[in-house]
């Protein structure tokens, strides 16, 4: 079979393919195709909102570099339909994911919908790269410059454009920020190197926050023994971007995520995140993985593997000579948690793959701004269930609220 499209097509379908003949049980072919068909699978975040009933807006922000990034707004609930200055809430998504994962379930289950209806202006961002932010006033998403990004950029120039956008746009002085996975990530490190936006953040609610990751057992790891070798293959291959949400991806969710072999479509989702099935709505398999994974650079990746190695919260290492020219020494420079002032909650979990416990540990005793730290109740609750478990409302979403409370 000749990949014809683009080698990171290849990619994706060599990865699909070792998932399936590592569990497949031959016997079960041919597929046996269950009937129900979902329309959420085919709807972009704009359409799953609008569907529920509630009321959206797509908003658009370029940034310094030229990218142009996609967000959605809920303005008001679906009862609730209180038009006048309300309370900003600001939800960024994490690692290979949009900003469908806060509408991706019901409404009662979904944390976008839940903020609405409980009376807050919610505002959904999209970082450069995703399905949604795949425009570059002088790039294509085809060309190698394009996906020259890790979170260093998205931290210094994606989350400034969006922050500032939303906050001219409401008249707001300050927002509440509730970041998951890379989405504290960027945050952290925001705060970190550009001190006047501890004043537009009035409280920052890190669910499964992410600085270092010198611990976490997700397939990450795996990757970072090799991460020179890694990195050289990618560009040897020419692969800049990582598993996109693209026409393969979305064939698998139709045609194998709805069926008796979706645990391949489990399989991709939870390598890297991890996800109990007791927590998950499995009938919905296949809508998660139509927006789920939704891509990144794989520099991106090789930054998250570089940290695993030196178990800090450095920026990207471009090798000594590399780094003599980005960063004027021949190391990368670390993220200085210690200068953040915003008050910072951490919400995490025993199970998580990605943000592990005792990286969470070693983040809480630097953070001088923390006003709470909590362990979900629930033990086997993992890094992807923050978005997409059912019980996510009991679990998280109603201390997140009580939070705002506290601080509104």
């Amino acid at each position: 079979m000749a990949c014809l499209s683009s080698v990171s097509k290849c990619g994706t379908l060599i990865f699909v393919v070792l998932l399936a003949l590592n569990k497949c049980n031959c016997k079960t072919i041919p597929r046996y195709i269950d009937l129900l068909y979902d329309p959420d699978m085919d709807r972009n975040v704009s359409l799953l909102i609008s569907s529920k009933g509630y009321p959206v807006e797509d908003h658009y922000v370029q940034t310094k570099d030229g990218f142009i990034l996609s967000m959605q707004r809920i303005p008001h609930g679906k009862v609730n339909k209180n038009t006048g200055p309300k309370d900003v809430v600001f939800l960024q998504h994490g690692l290979l994911s949009a900003s469908s994962d806060w509408v991706i379930n019901f409404p009662n289950q979904s944390l976008g919908f839940i903020l609405a209806d409980a009376g807050y202006d919610v505002w959904m961002g999209n970082v450069r790269g995703n399905t949604y932010s795949r425009r570059n006033v002088n790039y294509t998403p085809d060309r190698k410059e394009f996906w020259n990004f890790s979170f260093d950029e998205i931290a210094e120039r994606d989350l400034p454009a969006m922050i500032d956008y939303i906050l001219n746009s409401t008249g707001q002085k300050d927002l509440f920020y509730v970041g998951h996975s890379q989405g504290t990530t960027v945050a952290f490190a925001l705060l970190s190197e550009k001190p006047e936006y501890n004043e537009k953040i009035r409280l920052f609610v890190a669910l499964a926050p992410v600085a270092t990751v010198g611990y976490i057992t997700s397939a990450i790891s795996y990757l970072a023994p090799f991460t020179s070798e890694v990195h050289f293959l990618f560009k040897l291959l020419g692969v800049n971007e990582f598993l996109p949400n693209d026409e393969l991806m979305k064939l698998l969710s139709e045609f194998v995520c709805d069926t008796r072999e979706r645990f391949i479509c489990e399989d991709i989702m939870f390598l890297f995140f991890g996800t109990d099935l007791k927590e998950l709505n499995e009938t919905r398999m296949a809508v998660y993985s139509a927006h789920t994974p939704a891509g990144t650079s794989t520099k991106s990746i090789v930054h998250f593997a570089q940290m695993v190695n030196s178990k800090k919260f450095l920026k990207y290492d471009y090798g000594k000579k590399g780094n003599q020219l980005n960063y004027n020494q021949p190391t990368p420079p670390e993220y200085d948690v210690l200068k953040i002032t915003t008050p910072v909650a951490l919400i995490w979990s025993l199970n998580d793959k990605l943000a592990d416990p005792t990286d969470v540990g070693l983040l809480q005793k630097k953070l001088r701004s923390i006003v709470s730290s909590s362990c979900v109740s629930f033990p086997l609750f993992n890094h992807g269930d923050f978005v997409l478990a059912v019980d996510a409302p009991k679990l998280v979403y109603n201390e997140v609220l009580g939070l705002f409370q506290r601080f509104s």
